[in-house]
């Protein structure tokens, strides 16, 4: 029994350090079907989610969900943290609980007690290891313990970085696309300079954009959970409204902006298709139609007005086939995340929506114009 539980411990301990080994240092995607880590976030997020369908207002569901990112983050340290531990205490009883004791013979909870105090290296010394075996088992969980909290803690400074560098692009998306950021209301603002030069050295801004996001976000998924400061903005908000933007452009384009365009919405379509693969997300299609017939003039209006674009049915049918591409993939992590998907921003009730927006009063200030009810246009 004593051999069985020792081995038993062994592949606890290594089974919890390579886990640690591939979600916090090695820097790219692992493929491997069964994985702890993935298992320790499908319980949690469904408990958690679960518990957010109760709750009875918006922005408090939306409060709630923010704090899953952090959260299962820390929880998963510790798990890993606690199974080091049993792992190690497994170890002690295997080797005969060769302690010594002030009181009473040594067991299963002396040998957990010790290997807690070893591994978060408290030296409380009321405990102590008697035999040689005992004290190798005690050295080498003392030295992992302290290598595995410096690692831990050293590597929390890359990912909120990461996360930073994140959220950084996605408010300044918001003078340029509105909130939630919209593929109508990207246009609509680039039309008044520049058209489609501007929107096209935009996109090349945005093509880098979406490399940094596929690379940090596959090396470090948790990141996909974590929320922007804003209810009305995410991060997969954000891909949507470019990979609209690029596939108008792509279908509707020329020259220059077409071409990059097309560099956008291949890497965009790279990253969203690796996150759901790493998210193990089947594509779903959406329930409804995000861009109707009867919103569609509408976005071919505002691509004419850019001025360089040229809406024909044979763009008609290119943009479907480009939506078809990659707007199942967005739904699905729409509904793992709970993340919802922004509109393609046409319509009536969206135009009178936008309205009360900053940057339409700070470019109705600047114009001279009042807003739709006679007065003037507000201060920012």
């Amino acid at each position: 029994m004593r051999i069985l539980v020792g081995i038993l411990g062994l592949l606890l301990m290594f089974a919890t350090l390579w886990e640690t080994f591939e979600s916090i240092i090695l820097p790219r995607r692992v493929t491997r079907r069964f994985r702890l880590t993935r298992l320790f976030y499908r319980v949690t997020w469904s408990l958690w989610s679960t518990v957010n369908r109760w709750l009875p207002s918006k922005k408090l569901r939306e409060s709630h969900l923010s704090y899953y990112g952090p959260l299962s983050l820390l929880l998963l340290f510790a798990a890993w943290a606690f199974a080091l531990v049993v792992a190690f205490a497994m170890l002690q009883w295997a080797a005969g609980s060769s302690l010594n004791v002030s009181a009473g013979p040594a067991t299963f909870r002396t040998d957990l007690y010790l290997s807690g105090t070893t591994f978060f290296t408290l030296g409380l010394g009321d405990v102590t290891p008697r035999t040689t075996m005992a004290r190798v088992i005690t050295v080498a969980e003392g030295g992992m313990g302290f290598g595995y909290l410096a690692i831990v803690i050293s590597y929390l400074p890359t990912m909120y970085g990461a996360f930073s560098q994140r959220e950084l692009n996605i408010s300044l998306l918001d003078g340029r696309a509105g909130s939630p950021p919209t593929a109508g209301e990207l246009l609509r603002r680039h039309s008044r300079v520049g058209g489609s030069d501007v929107l096209s050295r935009y996109l090349q801004d945005w093509e880098i954009w979406c490399a940094q996001i596929m690379e940090s976000h596959l090396s470090y998924p948790v990141l996909c959970y974590f929320r922007s400061q804003h209810d009305n903005q995410s991060w997969l908000a954000a891909f949507t409204a470019v990979l609209d933007v690029s596939a108008l452009m792509i279908a509707y384009g020329s020259s220059e902006a077409k071409w990059q365009a097309q560099l956008t919405f291949a890497i965009s379509r790279h990253a969203v298709a690796d996150l759901c693969e790493v998210l193990r997300v089947r594509p779903l299609p959406p329930s409804a139609d995000r861009l109707p017939p009867i919103h569609l003039a509408e976005v071919r209006a505002l691509l004419t007005e850019m001025g360089t674009c040229k809406c024909t049915e044979a763009g008609d049918l290119k943009l479907s086939e480009l939506r078809s591409m990659y707007e199942a993939q967005l739904n699905a992590l729409s509904r793992r995340l709970l993340m919802p998907l922004p509109s393609w921003g046409v319509g009536e009730k969206f135009v009178e929506s936008r309205k009360k927006t900053a940057w339409d009063r700070i470019t109705s200030e600047s114009t001279g114009s009042r807003t739709p009810d006679g007065g003037e246009a507000g201060h920012f």
